[in-house]
């Protein structure tokens, strides 16, 4: 139940997010030109009820068809749509009368989407040869045409009632001074990411009614209030028990109150679900005074930014509004310091990843590395093999030169290389991705078939890959020994005895992370600001590879930091803590060209020997790696 709130949600919301932009111009208009506004303007302030009650509606079927059925899905979407607008608008002397249709978008433009996929899968081994444009423009014309009246006498009014009925609702509790208990209500919402049709399916639709009778809406500021997720993030900062999660927590409120991306808090929330009692009660207390000191927003804050907030606030309202904020913020900050002081706390990461997995699943992706990953064509047919992690540098490298010793001797035929997420050719048969980056993985590769993995070297969806190559069968049979390539004759530069830390103490993965950067630094190989882009590209997705070996370095867009080649070699016999795995080789690298790849290939070759591979993690000779590494 909760994966399919958290899945309905999501599409929701996925239909939003990409207009918020129109929302914003929107809201701006209405804050400067209404009768109220900053810089009151009849004619201007005119522009406003037509972006609402057809611009908005329109945009957001056109995302929901185009998220169902594709370009000419978005048509039909925005045809739907128009119908549905249709019904409930009319037009007087005072202007536009009528409920926005922000709903009814909802509905009408995945529903046009869904008919027109349905219609071209009927008609794909039908479709007279020479009538395909013909057929393809007069069905969206003619399927358009009775989903839209469909709209036009069923959706439309429907939509009108309900929003009729929650408007009635919204009323009694402001008449009985229950508003404030919405919070127990939308606060949960955000972690179920149905925020944003909360907030703009129907808050905006009722505020906007409220906008033209009194020149503000309390509606406008019950989800969008960053007080509430900025007081748990402080308390973090102030009392968690996790270094990693005090040093995190910072930069999380710089991005969640003046950015406005909300999401930013939620895992502080996962890692403790009972956390969530601060923002609610924080909320309740928000509102409760917003109700009293009569405040409102003139048009919806979005993002959900301190900035956006007071942009939409009256002049009049500047200093209750502020102080409403305030008070969301430390009444969420005491309660959630006294839950964070008195109960256990989960990993950071693990919270992070628990919210990746809840946003796969909400977009119906694979979350985990769990059943067998089948091919969907026939094995002798695929002839090129690729890896990909996000800059294509370090992680993919190690996991095709693996990979490719593995398979070579029994398909030769088959070319296995690496490269970022973003420039898979597109001649790939077969992407191998973490599971993280599989949205960026289909936009670059959509006619590749996607491997999804947890890691580069021991996941069990590469022994099905390969057992697939190599018999064309599921899963069970006895796999074939790796076939050995020539050793590459490669470059002492790259890794240096100074470049060598062995027997180092257990320590957190970030300190650990920023240790084998900081030594990149000294060897002249990248500049300081490469060490931050390490950590970033952690947090992107784990550089963890499995075997106790991890191989931190920075973002694609951090290459231009990089001044020479280099790799660091530093070793933690106890372990440092990748999520539930223990890295014992952190492995740092920054390249430019391809002599890193060399010094990865040759680690990843030690890794078919036990042997080698747990005197790597604990031998304190450092001849001994540079002999076995680099031939030294």
């Amino acid at each position: 139940m909760k994966q399919g709130l958290q899945k309905f949600g999501k599409f929701l919301s996925n239909m939003v997010m990409p207009n918020i932009g129109a929302f914003i111009a929107w809201g701006l208009i209405t804050a400067l030109f209404i009768a109220d506004g900053w810089l009151p303007n009849a004619k201007l302030a005119s522009i406003q009820p037509f972006m609402l009650n057809f611009l908005l509606p329109i945009l957001i079927a056109i995302q929901g068809g185009r998220m169902v059925g594709g370009e000419r899905g978005s048509i039909m979407g925005a045809i739907a749509v128009v119908g549905c607008i249709a019904g409930v608008t009319t037009f007087t002397k005072d202007g536009i009368s009528g409920t926005p249709m922000l709903m009814g978008a909802m509905v009408m433009g995945p529903l046009g989407g869904w008919v027109i996929k349905k219609f071209d899968a009927f008609m794909e081994t039908r479709m007279p040869a020479g009538f395909e444009m013909l057929i393809n423009n007069f069905s969206v014309g003619i399927l358009g045409m009775l989903v839209a009246i469909f709209g036009y006498y069923i959706i439309g009014p429907l939509m009108d009632a309900i929003l009729a009925v929650l408007t009635a609702g919204v009323n009694v509790l402001i008449k009985n001074h229950l508003l404030p208990l919405a919070a127990i209500m939308i606060e949960p919402a955000k972690v179920l990411f149905l925020n944003n049709a909360i907030n703009h399916g129907i808050f905006t639709p009722i505020g906007a009614e409220q906008v033209k009778a009194a020149g503000k809406s309390i509606m406008f500021m019950l989800e969008a209030n960053p007080g509430p997720g900025a007081g748990v993030l402080l308390a973090y900062w102030a009392f968690s028990k996790d270094k990693a999660t005090r040093q995190s927590a910072p930069g999380a409120f710089i991005i969640h109150f003046f950015g406005g991306i909300h999401e930013i808090y939620f895992p502080y929330v996962l890692m403790n679900p009972v956390v969530i009692i601060a923002p609610i009660l924080g909320n309740v207390a928000a509102i409760t005074w917003f109700s009293f000191t009569n405040c409102g927003l003139k048009a919806p804050s979005s993002p959900g930014s301190i900035i956006a907030f007071l942009a939409m606030t009256p002049k009049e309202k500047m200093l209750p509004t502020i102080a409403g904020i305030l008070i969301a913020m430390g009444i969420s900050f005491a309660i959630a310091a006294v839950i964070i002081r008195a109960t256990s706390t989960a990993n950071l990461e693990d919270a992070q990843a628990q919210m990746n997995n809840m946003k796969a699943a909400s977009k119906g992706e694979v979350v985990s590395s769990e059943g067998p990953a089948v091919l969907a064509k026939d094995s002798n047919q695929i002839k090129k093999v690729i890896f990909a992690c996000d800059a294509g540098m370090g992680s993919s490298a190690m996991g095709a030169t693996k990979f490719r010793n593995r398979i070579k001797g029994v398909r030769p035929d088959i070319t296995v290389k690496n490269t970022s997420v973003d420039t898979i050719p597109d001649d790939a048969d077969v992407a191998v991705v973490q599971v993280t980056l599989v949205e960026r993985a289909k936009k670059s590769a959509p006619h590749s078939q996607i491997i999804t993995i947890d890691n580069f070297l021991n996941d069990p969806h590469l022994d099905d890959l390969y057992l697939q190559l190599t018999t064309g069968d599921a899963p069970a049979v006895t796999s074939v020994e790796p076939v050995e390539e020539e050793k590459k004759a490669i470059s002492k530069d790259v890794l240096l005895r100074s470049g060598i830390e062995l027997g180092l103490p257990s320590c957190s993965k970030e300190e650990a992370i920023r240790h084998a950067g900081e030594l990149l630094v000294k060897q002249g190989c990248v500049e300081p600001s490469y060490v931050d882009a390490m950590l970033d590209r952690e947090k992107l997705v784990t550089t963890y590879m499995g075997m106790g070996v991890a191989i931190p370095h920075g973002t694609a867009e951090a290459k231009e930091t990089v001044k020479k080649t280099g790799v660091v070699f530093t070793q933690y016999p106890d372990g440092v803590p990748f999520g539930d795995e223990k890295a014992n080789l952190v492995i740092g690298i920054a390249g430019i060209g391809g002599e890193h790849l060399d010094v990865l290939a040759s680690i990843a070759g030690t890794l078919d020997d036990a042997e080698t591979l747990e005197k790597l993690k604990t031998t304190d000779d450092v001849d001994y790696i540079l002999k076995t590494i680099i031939g030294e």
